[in-house]
């Protein structure tokens, strides 16, 4: 505990609520759309986000305390777009039945150290672009969310070169105060649909269904996989921390397991907000950064407890403004892994390549387009070496 109060941090502990912020608000709407194809009540939805926040709350808490890495957990939002998609037709209980049935396979596959294997056949540039792939689309919706909000994305983009010169390490903080005071003397900000309440969690009876949990449940385990374990591993080996990965993904499938009743779809590592807490924002010195993934923990714990309180909170800031604000947050790291891309000449042209596919955002079967970057890039590496 002492170690911990030398260790606490201001920018650390706001980069923690910047990535729940971003996450919660760039895809609960999603999370939601999955729970009413599935014919989910507004109890059962507050459910969802009451088992997902203490889930990721304790792995977020418990993962970046013992390693003393920033560790971020969140939802699968792919998966939750999957679910979206493919819940039509099952019933409440067949869904639960599907969430168990991925956490357990997620859970043996932590166990074999089968995803560990796989992650070290990754070369470091390879994993960069896949990275920087995805992070692009964030730094290009900062300028494209400046079209209809010109005024508040504006300020936020001064801000956070001025703060980057004289206060770096409260960049982020002070990109926040600045949208929220833009806001206010422009739209200003409506916070009266905002009502404190505390979320009740509610029991759903898994009911297991062969069809349901090949045709939905094996997809949500591969789409997890590939577009957010495998990303989220990237951000932690880009940042320098080599944390064992086994344990980060039997930690997540058994919050997800014993969660799952209550609504906790898929609880895997973070990729976007993760970047946020690892980078060189959250604190100059990397083996302090692990506040944030602590901090992260805390305000995820708020948000499942406050359920629909949060979900109208969040929906009271404008789109334009969380896009902006999860942009600038990930400027720095877009720039390392950029860097990181190009770095080694022997990967370089399949690094690009990889980085090309993913920030495409082509989509096959399901499956986002950070997995085929990183096939695209692996295929390009092996062409090259069987030439030699």
């Amino acid at each position: 505990m002492r170690t911990l109060r030398q260790d606490l941090s201001l920018s650390a502990i706001v980069a923690g609520f910047v990535a729940v912020l971003v996450g919660f608000a760039s895809s609960v709407a999603i999370v939601f759309q999955a729970a009413s194809a599935a014919g989910a009540s507004n109890q059962i939805m507050a459910s969802w986000l009451l088992a997902l926040g203490i889930g990721m709350a304790v792995t977020c808490i418990g993962l970046s305390w013992y390693y003393k890495a920033p560790v971020i957990t969140a939802w699968s939002t792919p998966g939750a777009a999957l679910l979206a998609t493919s819940l039509h037709g099952l019933s409440i209980e067949q869904a639960t039945g599907v969430f168990i049935f991925t956490a357990a396979l997620g859970l043996i596959i932590g166990l074999s150290r089968w995803f560990e294997k796989l992650t070290k056949l990754i070369p470091l540039p390879l994993a960069s672009a896949m990275l920087a792939g995805i992070l692009l689309q964030f730094g290009f919706a900062i300028f494209s969310s400046m079209q209809g909000q010109w005024l508040l994305v504006g300020a936020m983009c001064v801000s956070y070169l001025i703060a980057k010169q004289l206060w770096p390490r409260y960049a982020i903080l002070v990109v926040l105060v600045t949208g929220l005071v833009t806001m206010l003397f422009t739209v200003g900000l409506d916070f009266t649909e905002v009502k404190l309440s505390l979320t009740t969690p509610v029991w759903v009876t898994p009911e297991f269904s062969w069809p349901a949990l090949l045709g939905v449940g094996l997809p949500l385990l591969l789409v997890t996989v590939a577009s957010q374990n495998i990303p989220g591993v990237a951000v932690l080996r880009a940042n320098g921390y080599q944390t064992p990965v086994s344990p980060l993904i039997s930690s997540t499938a058994l919050s997800s397991l014993l969660l799952a009743p209550w609504g906790a779809f898929s609880i895997n590592l973070a990729a976007i907000t993760a970047a946020i807490c690892a980078g060189p924002e959250a604190h100059p010195n990397v083996h302090k950064r692990y506040i944030a993934g602590i901090a992260a923990g805390v305000f995820y714990l708020l948000a499942g407890l406050a359920g629909a309180t949060v979900v109208a909170l969040f929906a009271a800031f404008p789109s334009a403004m969380v896009a902006a604000l999860a942009g600038l947050a990930l400027i720095s790291t877009i720039a390392a892994n950029l860097q990181a891309t190009t770095n080694d000449p022997e990967y370089r042209d399949a690094a690009v390549i990889t980085l090309l596919v993913t920030a495409s955002g082509i989509s096959f079967f399901g499956i986002a387009s950070a997995f085929w970057g990183l096939i695209a890039g692996a295929l390009a590496v092996a062409v090259q070496r069987l030439r030699r």
